[in-house]
Protein backbone atom coordinates (compact mmCIF):
# COMPACT_ATOMS: atom_id res chain seq x y z
CA UNK A 1 0.00 0.00 0.00
CA UNK A 2 2.40 2.72 1.20
CA UNK A 3 1.80 6.43 1.62
CA UNK A 4 0.93 8.57 -1.39
CA UNK A 5 2.95 11.74 -0.88
CA UNK A 6 1.05 13.44 -3.71
CA UNK A 7 -2.38 12.94 -2.12
CA UNK A 8 -3.69 16.20 -0.68
CA UNK A 9 -5.15 14.37 2.32
CA UNK A 10 -1.57 13.48 3.37
CA UNK A 11 -0.06 16.91 2.81
CA UNK A 12 -0.07 17.94 6.49
CA UNK A 13 1.19 14.65 7.90
CA UNK A 14 4.81 15.89 7.77
CA UNK A 15 4.26 19.47 8.95
CA UNK A 16 2.60 19.07 12.34
CA UNK A 17 5.75 18.50 14.42
CA UNK A 18 8.75 20.67 15.22
CA UNK A 19 12.36 19.50 15.07
CA UNK A 20 13.21 18.47 18.62
CA UNK A 21 16.02 19.97 20.65
CA UNK A 22 17.81 16.60 20.59
CA UNK A 23 18.13 16.96 16.80
CA UNK A 24 19.24 20.58 17.03
CA UNK A 25 21.90 19.76 19.59
CA UNK A 26 23.21 16.85 17.53
CA UNK A 27 23.41 19.01 14.41
CA UNK A 28 25.26 21.72 16.36
CA UNK A 29 27.97 19.17 17.09
CA UNK A 30 28.44 18.66 13.36
CA UNK A 31 27.76 22.07 11.79
CA UNK A 32 28.05 25.68 12.92
CA UNK A 33 24.63 26.48 11.47
CA UNK A 34 24.83 30.09 12.63
CA UNK A 35 27.64 30.58 10.10
CA UNK A 36 25.69 29.10 7.17
CA UNK A 37 24.69 31.56 4.45
CA UNK A 38 22.88 29.22 2.07
CA UNK A 39 21.33 25.93 3.14
CA UNK A 40 19.21 23.47 1.16
CA UNK A 41 16.79 20.91 2.58
CA UNK A 42 16.25 18.17 -0.01
CA UNK A 43 13.13 16.07 0.52
CA UNK A 44 11.86 18.83 2.81
CA UNK A 45 8.36 17.40 3.21
CA UNK A 46 6.32 19.80 5.32
CA UNK A 47 9.26 22.09 6.05
CA UNK A 48 9.84 21.01 9.66
CA UNK A 49 13.63 20.91 9.31
CA UNK A 50 13.80 23.84 6.89
CA UNK A 51 12.27 25.89 9.70
CA UNK A 52 14.72 24.43 12.22
CA UNK A 53 17.74 25.38 10.08
CA UNK A 54 16.44 28.95 9.92
CA UNK A 55 15.80 29.04 13.67
CA UNK A 56 19.35 27.81 14.26
CA UNK A 57 20.82 30.69 12.30
CA UNK A 58 21.03 29.74 8.63
CA UNK A 59 20.70 32.96 6.64
CA UNK A 60 18.78 31.45 3.72
CA UNK A 61 17.09 28.04 3.32
CA UNK A 62 15.78 26.46 0.13
CA UNK A 63 13.49 23.44 0.48
CA UNK A 64 13.11 20.96 -2.38
CA UNK A 65 10.46 18.25 -2.66
CA UNK A 66 8.98 16.16 -5.47
CA UNK A 67 5.45 16.45 -4.13
CA UNK A 68 3.44 19.59 -4.84
CA UNK A 69 1.06 18.63 -2.01
CA UNK A 70 3.96 18.52 0.45
CA UNK A 71 5.32 21.82 -0.86
CA UNK A 72 1.96 23.50 -0.26
CA UNK A 73 2.03 22.24 3.30
CA UNK A 74 5.63 23.42 3.72
CA UNK A 75 4.80 26.90 2.45
CA UNK A 76 1.88 27.13 4.87
CA UNK A 77 4.04 25.84 7.71
CA UNK A 78 6.84 28.36 7.04
CA UNK A 79 4.78 31.33 5.86
CA UNK A 80 6.21 33.56 8.61
CA UNK A 81 9.78 32.85 7.49
CA UNK A 82 10.87 35.28 4.79
CA UNK A 83 14.27 33.60 4.40
CA UNK A 84 12.82 30.19 3.41
CA UNK A 85 11.71 29.37 -0.12
CA UNK A 86 10.42 26.11 -1.57
CA UNK A 87 10.89 24.71 -5.06
CA UNK A 88 9.71 21.61 -6.89
CA UNK A 89 12.45 19.10 -7.67
CA UNK A 90 13.95 15.82 -6.56
CA UNK A 91 17.18 14.52 -5.09
CA UNK A 92 18.61 13.55 -8.49
CA UNK A 93 17.60 16.77 -10.25
CA UNK A 94 17.26 19.51 -7.65
CA UNK A 95 17.41 22.39 -10.11
CA UNK A 96 19.71 24.19 -7.68
CA UNK A 97 22.71 26.29 -8.61
CA UNK A 98 26.10 24.54 -8.79
CA UNK A 99 28.87 25.20 -6.23
CA UNK A 100 26.63 27.50 -4.20
CA UNK A 101 25.35 25.94 -0.97
CA UNK A 102 27.19 25.82 2.35
CA UNK A 103 24.96 23.10 3.82
CA UNK A 104 22.85 20.39 2.26
CA UNK A 105 20.45 18.40 4.47
CA UNK A 106 18.78 15.16 3.39
CA UNK A 107 16.80 13.78 6.30
CA UNK A 108 14.80 10.54 5.96
CA UNK A 109 15.32 10.68 2.20
CA UNK A 110 17.81 8.14 0.91
CA UNK A 111 15.65 5.11 1.69
CA UNK A 112 13.39 6.42 -1.11
CA UNK A 113 16.33 6.64 -3.55
CA UNK A 114 17.31 3.75 -5.80
CA UNK A 115 20.32 5.44 -7.46
CA UNK A 116 22.37 6.52 -4.46
CA UNK A 117 25.39 7.49 -6.55
CA UNK A 118 23.29 9.90 -8.64
CA UNK A 119 21.81 11.40 -5.46
CA UNK A 120 25.21 12.00 -3.88
CA UNK A 121 26.68 13.30 -7.13
CA UNK A 122 23.90 15.90 -7.27
CA UNK A 123 24.71 16.84 -3.69
CA UNK A 124 28.36 17.23 -4.61
CA UNK A 125 27.43 19.44 -7.56
CA UNK A 126 25.38 21.97 -5.61
CA UNK A 127 27.74 22.27 -2.63
CA UNK A 128 30.56 24.78 -2.69
CA UNK A 129 34.09 23.66 -1.83
CA UNK A 130 34.13 23.10 1.92
CA UNK A 131 30.35 22.71 1.94
CA UNK A 132 28.80 20.19 4.34
CA UNK A 133 26.47 17.35 3.38
CA UNK A 134 24.28 15.97 6.21
CA UNK A 135 22.46 12.72 5.47
CA UNK A 136 20.17 11.30 8.13
CA UNK A 137 18.45 7.95 7.77
CA UNK A 138 18.05 4.57 9.39
CA UNK A 139 20.31 1.63 8.68
CA UNK A 140 18.92 -1.91 8.77
CA UNK A 141 20.34 -2.20 12.31
CA UNK A 142 18.44 0.93 13.39
CA UNK A 143 15.20 -0.62 12.15
CA UNK A 144 15.23 -3.83 14.17
CA UNK A 145 15.71 -2.49 17.69
CA UNK A 146 13.20 -3.76 20.22
CA UNK A 147 10.26 -1.69 21.37
CA UNK A 148 10.02 -0.11 24.81
CA UNK A 149 8.33 2.81 26.55
CA UNK A 150 10.32 5.32 24.50
CA UNK A 151 11.13 3.37 21.33
CA UNK A 152 7.54 2.92 20.17
CA UNK A 153 8.58 2.16 16.60
CA UNK A 154 10.12 -1.11 17.77
CA UNK A 155 6.64 -2.47 18.46
CA UNK A 156 5.67 -2.05 14.79
CA UNK A 157 8.06 -4.75 13.60
CA UNK A 158 7.58 -6.84 16.74
CA UNK A 159 3.90 -7.35 15.94
CA UNK A 160 4.22 -7.35 12.14
CA UNK A 161 7.43 -9.07 10.98
CA UNK A 162 6.49 -8.24 7.38
CA UNK A 163 7.48 -4.67 8.18
CA UNK A 164 11.03 -5.83 8.98
CA UNK A 165 11.44 -7.10 5.43
CA UNK A 166 10.00 -3.85 4.08
CA UNK A 167 12.28 -1.72 6.21
CA UNK A 168 15.48 -3.66 5.57
CA UNK A 169 14.86 -3.88 1.83
CA UNK A 170 14.77 -0.10 1.49
CA UNK A 171 17.54 0.85 3.93
CA UNK A 172 21.21 1.24 3.10
CA UNK A 173 23.91 -0.10 5.38
CA UNK A 174 26.53 2.37 6.54
CA UNK A 175 29.33 0.86 4.47
CA UNK A 176 27.34 1.43 1.28
CA UNK A 177 26.58 5.04 2.19
CA UNK A 178 30.21 5.83 3.03
CA UNK A 179 31.55 4.09 -0.07
CA UNK A 180 29.09 5.83 -2.37
CA UNK A 181 29.82 9.24 -0.84
CA UNK A 182 33.50 8.72 -1.58
CA UNK A 183 32.71 7.55 -5.11
CA UNK A 184 30.78 10.80 -5.61
CA UNK A 185 33.86 12.82 -4.64
CA UNK A 186 33.53 13.37 -0.89
CA UNK A 187 36.72 12.57 1.01
CA UNK A 188 35.92 13.47 4.61
CA UNK A 189 33.06 11.30 5.90
CA UNK A 190 31.93 10.94 9.52
CA UNK A 191 29.21 8.67 10.95
CA UNK A 192 27.17 9.36 14.10
CA UNK A 193 24.45 7.30 15.79
CA UNK A 194 21.92 9.13 17.94
CA UNK A 195 18.45 8.98 19.47
CA UNK A 196 16.17 11.79 18.31
CA UNK A 197 13.12 12.64 20.38
CA UNK A 198 10.29 12.35 17.92
CA UNK A 199 7.55 13.70 20.13
CA UNK A 200 6.61 14.07 23.78
CA UNK A 201 3.09 12.75 24.33
CA UNK A 202 1.22 14.02 27.36
CA UNK A 203 -0.20 10.57 27.97
CA UNK A 204 -0.82 7.21 26.35
CA UNK A 205 -4.15 8.35 24.90
CA UNK A 206 -2.39 11.08 22.94
CA UNK A 207 0.19 8.59 21.65
CA UNK A 208 -2.50 6.17 20.49
CA UNK A 209 -4.40 8.98 18.75
CA UNK A 210 -1.21 9.98 16.94
CA UNK A 211 -0.71 6.39 15.81
CA UNK A 212 -4.31 6.02 14.66
CA UNK A 213 -3.80 8.93 12.27
CA UNK A 214 -0.53 7.43 10.96
CA UNK A 215 0.82 10.95 11.53
CA UNK A 216 4.25 11.35 9.95
CA UNK A 217 4.77 7.57 9.91
CA UNK A 218 4.97 6.33 6.35
CA UNK A 219 5.59 2.72 7.45
CA UNK A 220 2.10 2.57 9.01
CA UNK A 221 0.56 3.06 5.58
CA UNK A 222 1.67 -0.51 4.87
CA UNK A 223 -0.89 -1.70 7.42
CA UNK A 224 -4.60 -1.84 6.69
CA UNK A 225 -7.10 -0.40 9.16
CA UNK A 226 -7.60 -3.72 10.96
CA UNK A 227 -3.84 -4.27 11.34
CA UNK A 228 -3.44 -0.72 12.61
CA UNK A 229 -6.08 -1.35 15.25
CA UNK A 230 -4.22 -4.50 16.34
CA UNK A 231 -1.00 -2.49 16.58
CA UNK A 232 -2.63 0.22 18.68
CA UNK A 233 -4.03 -2.39 21.06
CA UNK A 234 -0.60 -4.06 21.27
CA UNK A 235 1.13 -0.77 22.10
CA UNK A 236 -1.57 0.11 24.62
CA UNK A 237 -0.84 -3.15 26.44
CA UNK A 238 2.94 -2.94 26.04
CA UNK A 239 3.65 0.64 27.13
CA UNK A 240 3.84 0.65 30.92
CA UNK A 241 3.55 4.39 31.59
CA UNK A 242 0.68 6.77 30.99
CA UNK A 243 2.17 10.24 31.45
CA UNK A 244 4.95 12.09 29.62
CA UNK A 245 5.80 9.43 27.04
CA UNK A 246 9.02 10.61 25.38
CA UNK A 247 9.05 8.86 22.02
CA UNK A 248 12.53 8.43 20.52
CA UNK A 249 13.88 6.98 17.27
CA UNK A 250 17.41 5.77 16.59
CA UNK A 251 19.05 7.33 13.51
CA UNK A 252 22.36 7.39 11.71
CA UNK A 253 23.86 10.64 10.45
CA UNK A 254 26.62 10.83 7.87
CA UNK A 255 28.53 14.11 7.55
CA UNK A 256 30.53 14.57 4.35
CA UNK A 257 32.62 17.59 3.36
CA UNK A 258 33.27 18.61 -0.25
Amino acid sequence: MGIDFHDKKNQTTYSTRIADQTWREELKQLVAVENISNAADIGCGGGIYSKALSDMGAESVTGIDFSEAMLKSARDNCKEYKNIIFKHGNALETGLESNYYDLLLERALIHHIKDLKACFSEGYRVLRNGGIYIIQDRTPEDCILEGNDSHIRGYFTELFPKLIAKEISRRYDSQTVVRTLKEAGFNEVQEVKFWETRKVHENKEQLLKDLSGRTGRSILHDLDDYELKLLINHINESVSIDKAIIEKDRWTIWKAVK
